[in-house]
This record gives C-alpha cells, sequence and structure tokens, in this order.
C-alpha cells in the first residue's frame, strides 16, 4: 500500500474538470455504485463517510471528511479529509491518499461543470459570496471553462475579500456588498450559513447559481423563493433532500423533491438542460464520492507515494 501526502500538486485543471463531468455522467447513466453520505455529527462539527465505485474507471474506496467551522481560529483547515482506494478484485487497500486539497479541487471542478452547462453565456460577470479555500476552487476552475469578465467578492470579513482580490490580479477583481455580489450572471456561494443569505429581490433573470455551502443538514444560504422560480438541479437527490441548499426549504414545506428539475449528470448526457437565456438555475452540490474518486484515479497517475506495509 502507498500513502500520498500531496497528490493535488500539478494536477491539470482542465484533465480535473473533464474527469469530473465524466464521473456525473456515468451517475446519470446509472453505471455506479455510491449510497449517500454518513453523518457522524460531533460537539464542534461533524464528519462523513464516503464510499463509491466508479467500474468504468476501475475505482473504488471511501473518504472520511471532517466540517469543522471553527478550526480556522485554531490555524486548521475547516475541512480535511483522507481517502483509502481498494483493490477491486481483493479488496486489498492499494492507496491511501491526503484528500484535503482534493476535496477543494473536485468541488471547485463540480461548480465548473455546472456553470459550462448551466450559466447564460460563456463570457460571465461572477459574484462569490465567501472569499475561503471553496471560493479559490471555484474560480480557478470555472475560469478552465469560461471568460469571466468581472469578479465581485464579498465575506463578512472584509480583509478576507480583498486578500482574494489581490490574489487574481489578472482578473477585474474587487469587494463588493453582498447585495452587489448578487449582481452578475454566475453566482457561487461557500458560506456555512444556517440562515439565507442571498434575498429573492437580488437575484436577477438569467442568472445561474451554484449552491456550494450547504452540505448539511440544517445548513441554508438561499433564500427559498429563488428556489421555488427557479430550475433547480443536483448533484445527487438522495443526499441533496438530506443535506443540500434544498434540505432546510423542504423541511419547512416550502420545496418538495418533486420540485427538483434534475441531476447535474442528467445536464452533462443530454437529458436534461437550461431551458432559456432568462431562466434562473440552481446547481445543488452536496460533494459526492464519486468526485472523489474521480479525481484520486487522476492524482494517482501523477504522484509517487510512499510504501506502507500492509497486512
Amino acid at each position: 500500500m502507498r500513502y500520498y501526502p500531496d497528490p493535488s500538486s500539478n494536477l491539470d485543471l482542465s484533465k480535473l474538470n473533464g474527469v469530473i463531468e465524466e464521473a456525473f455522467a456515468e451517475h446519470a447513466r446509472g453505471s455506479v455504485q455510491m449510497p449517500p453520505k454518513v453523518y457522524i455529527t460531533l460537539d464542534q462539527g461533524d464528519f462523513r463517510t464516503m464510499p463509491g465505485y466508479i467500474p468504468s474507471l476501475g475505482i473504488a474506496g471511501v473518504k472520511i471528511v471532517n466540517v469543522h467551522p471553527g478550526n480556522p481560529g485554531r490555524n486548521l483547515p475547516t475541512v480535511m479529509a483522507l481517502t483509502v482506494i481498494l483493490d477491486i478484485g481483493t479488496g486489498v487497500p492499494v492507496a491511501i491518499l491526503n484528500a484535503t486539497d482534493l476535496t477543494d479541487l473536485r468541488t471547485g471542478a463540480g461548480g465548473a461543470v455546472a456553470a459550462k452547462y448551466l450559466s447564460p453565456g460563456r463570457a460571465v460577470s461572477l459574484g462569490l459570496v465567501g472569499s475561503g479555500c471553496q471560493a479559490r476552487a471555484q474560480i480557478d476552475a470555472i475560469g478552465r471553462e469560461l471568460d469571466i469578465v468581472e469578479v465581485k467578492v464579498w465575506s463578512r470579513n472584509e480583509k478576507n475579500a480583498e486578500d482574494f482580490c489581490s490574489r487574481y490580479p489578472d482578473f477585474d477583481c474587487r469587494v463588493a456588498s453582498l447585495r452587489d455580489a448578487c449582481e452578475c450572471d454566475l453566482l457561487v456561494t461557500t458560506t456555512p450559513s444556517r440562515e439565507p443569505l442571498i434575498r429573492d429581490e437580488w437575484v436577477h433573470e438569467g442568472t445561474h447559481i451554484n449552491a456550494i455551502g450547504a452540505d448539511a443538514p440544517g445548513k441554508e444560504e438561499l433564500d427559498p423563493a429563488i428556489l421555488i422560480r427557479a430550475s433547480v438541479f443536483v448533484d445527487d437527490p438522495a443526499q441533496a433532500v438530506h443535506s443540500g441548499e434544498v434540505n432546510v426549504p423542504i423541511t419547512n414545506g416550502r420545496f418538495s423533491e418533486n420540485m427538483i428539475a434534475g441531476t447535474l449528470g442528467e445536464v452533462v448526457i443530454g437529458k436534461k438542460r437550461r431551458k432559456s437565456a432568462s431562466e434562473i438555475t440552481v446547481f445543488d452540490s452536496t460533494g459526492l464520492a464519486i468526485q472523489d474518486l474521480a479525481i484520486a484515479s487522476l492524482a494517482l497517475q501523477k504522484q509517487e507515494g510512499i510504501d506502507l506495509a500492509f497486512p
């Protein structure tokens, strides 16, 4: 068995977007095995287990990932993860990957795939609500699929938004108010909020929204009225109902599972699509085990690991 301490280095983001896109397509074809993630609630956060199998890539395994919102105050990442890859024929563990950075990258790639298919055009103004690691992953990946003509960033901490823009001198990037950030073609929300931040009246016709932050029960970033007038696409229906952006509105009776327009995989394979330039679309991202396996398959091709004795 081999351990990969930094498998994210030197990954080609365009290839990463492509392998994640194909994972979503395989999901829509019913060609993967992936039960919904299992949550364990802790005092100051949670951790999840995420098993899966992608026959077309010949890869199976499980990721263990935590989310602890208070960790930055301890100089720790909010999200940390470990992925174990198994030999399909024997079940022997063949690789362990530090999946902390891979988790950010695969989520960013998922957002890029959604933006590629659901944004109103190829040239977009980008609004970012949140300025952390996932906001960076989203802009990096989306920039491989679309022409970003303007970036507006809101953060609860204005200094964080300023620091974010300083990382992207090649973009027309500026700090914005929350409402101003929503005046865009493509809106990406990446906060851990448990109450809506984005008001319905701030979102104009034709906007596409990548709703990334709501990835556990009780989390919510969007006014439910936005979901009601939008076409909502999810990564996986079971996970979205349990822990995605739609979870609170469904629990409160303001939205229902049968109002979901489809999955991102169905969009990728052409079964579903954006209907018009004026339509509001939402991608409700919870993060899939098959995304973790897809990025692991790419990382294992590129990196040298450290031998560990097993069994």
